[in-house]
């Protein structure tokens, strides 16, 4: 092994990754690591993150902090800005999770917009009447009297900016400051996923809105990821990797070898750190598992490519969260392998359907219960959900007859729903096993699969996050996948059953817009017929 794979290997093992390891790097995370996400700590921040020197009385260092964080935004002396805002962040990282919430609830509350000011600005802007000609616009010779308009606007405008935007900005300008601004918003979601604060959820969108300017693709790198990057980088794509797991130093190389590409956004403020990436597969078709993917050897030459699949993408920042830089990413990648590769024609993504399972089980449950409450049975089942308060018919009459005959042989339950959720809950998953009850599953499965992704809406939209991911960046659903992902993951998210979404160049702005604006989503034949009947009455758009 060379030194590049000692390196990261070494690394990875060294990377904690349990909420018991030393408390020094756990208070440079954000809080969002209480809910399972990992980060590896920044390299070449110029903020000071020393634990040890924190102050022994909690509540005499957040008043430190926070009179740091004060200086932060009110300082008007150029020359001590950079040693203030060091003071601030090395602050901010040496408090508790708790102190920390506290400090935000003060920035959001008593730095936010002067709303007595802005209601005077806007009482003094209606007192003023505007010099106007025949046709209710100002004259050449009134563009004097409009000064006061215009003074009036300028003040409401100052107006109505909070007052951490001071802060957001000179952290932004600020070497490492980027970097803490996405630590600080990962905090701020954290926060409000126990508990929606209004104030907090206005310093969370102004955030949101400044890190996606502060982003934007003109402000991004593209970078092609290849085994001769630095360890540290390689490392980082092994760390953040979230769907489909690096096992070892081999499955890196061949993700990043002949016939397969990663690529990646990068900002100079957070350097040797991708903000998220891609991996792609050149093969001869889409293909239809995620073993073909991962374990194809030899790989398709790349000179009979046809197809680029993008099989994982994955984002670093839990603070960048709702910010699409994946529409972008997606783009350029295809733009950049057509000029490179001009056969290949087919751009598609073999992806998971992590919600899949955990509605159909909500679904099974509460259908079960109101049928056999109708019979003045209960069946011994929960899924901890109250589920649907309706009676529909879930199981086709020929999926009901095949499950109770399993019933009959294996006492699954009492009726197809409850023999289907006790199989799928089966422990280790035994149903995966056995050819004759995957036979049985496969059907209604399938079909229940395509429903979830073609109907199934939450504020209009698909309700599964990645669907909903890929259709607003332009792609049709164009086919399920039976048994692609066989891993403990794919099981439990979705069955195993894996879709791929195809992205036609010539349709992907159509596609993207039908579906902003009004819900559409684009599906080939082959998902209509899962769910032919059921489709009647739906918005959902068909295309071969």
């Amino acid at each position: 092994m060379n030194r590049k794979g000692w390196a990261i290997l070494m690394r990875s093992k060294m990377k904690p990754t349990t909420t018991t390891t030393n408390q020094h790097l756990f208070n440079k995370l954000p809080i969002s690591n209480e809910v399972g996400l990992t980060k590896p700590s920044s390299q070449g921040n110029q903020f000071s993150q020393n634990p040890s020197s924190s102050m022994q009385n909690p509540e005499r260092e957040l008043k430190v902090v926070q009179a740091s964080m004060h200086s932060s935004i009110s300082t008007s002396k150029t020359d001590i800005i950079d040693s203030v805002l060091n003071d601030f962040s090395e602050g901010y990282f040496s408090l508790s999770i708790q102190k920390r919430q506290e400090l935000l609830l003060v920035l959001a509350r008593e730095y936010d917009v002067n709303r007595t000011q802005v209601r005077e600005l806007i009482h003094q802007y209606l007192g003023l009447e505007p010099p106007v000609g025949e046709k209710g616009q100002a004259s050449g010779l009134d563009e004097s009297l409009l000064s006061a308009f215009y003074r009036t606007e300028r003040n409401l405008r100052h107006a109505l900016q909070p007052k951490y935007e001071i802060l957001f900005e000179r952290l932004n300008t600020h070497p490492g400051g980027l970097k803490f601004l996405t630590i600080l918003r990962a905090d701020l979601l954290s926060m409000l996923a126990k508990e929606n604060i209004a104030s907090l959820r206005a310093l969370d969108s102004y955030l949101k809105e400044k890190l996606a300017t502060w982003l934007s693709p003109a402000a991004l790198e593209l970078h092609h990821i290849t085994w001769d990057d630095s360890a540290s980088l390689l490392e980082k794509i092994v760390a953040y990797e979230a769907v489909h797991p690096i096992s070892n130093l081999l499955d890196l190389k061949r993700r990043l070898g002949v016939g397969r590409r990663c690529f990646g956004y990068l900002h100079p403020a957070i350097p040797g750190e991708p903000l998220i990436f891609i991996e792609v597969a050149l093969l001869k078709n889409v293909a239809q598992t995620i073993q073909e993917v991962l374990w194809d050897d030899p790989p398709t030459p790349e000179s009979e490519a046809s197809c680029a699949l993008f099989y994982s993408i994955s984002s670093t920042q839990p603070g960048l969260a709702g910010i699409n830089l994946g529409k972008f990413l997606i783009k350029r990648v295809i733009e950049l392998v057509k000029r490179d590769m001009p056969h290949v024609s087919t751009f598609a993504t073999l992806s998971p359907i992590p919600g899949y399972m955990q509605w159909l089980l909500s679904k099974l449950a509460s259908q079960s219960k109101l049928a056999e409450s109708e019979a003045g049975y209960t069946p011994h089942m929960s899924d901890g959900r109250s589920g649907s308060t309706f009676r529909e018919n879930i199981l086709h009459p020929e999926e009901e007859a095949a499950l109770m005959e399993l019933s009959e042989e294996f006492s699954f339950g009492k009726n197809g729903m409850e023999v289907m959720w006790n199989l799928l809950t089966s422990r280790n998953y035994e149903w995966t096993s056995s050819e004759r009850l995957l036979s049985v599953v496969q059907a209604p499965l399938m079909r229940l699969c395509a429903r979830y992704l073609l109907q199934e809406k939450k504020r209009g939209k698909a309700l599964d996050a990645v669907a909903n991911f890929h259709l607003q960046n332009g792609a049709m659903v164009e086919r399920l996948n039976w048994m692609a992902d066989r891993s403990e993951k794919g099981l439990c998210q979705s069955g195993g059953i894996m879709v791929n979404y195809v992205y036609r160049m010539d349709k992907i702005e159509e596609n993207a817009q039908s579906y902003f604006s009004e819900g559409h989503i684009q599906a080939s034949s082959d998902l209509h017929s899962y769910i032919e009947n059921e489709l009647q009455g739906e918005r959902v758009t068909g295309e071969n």
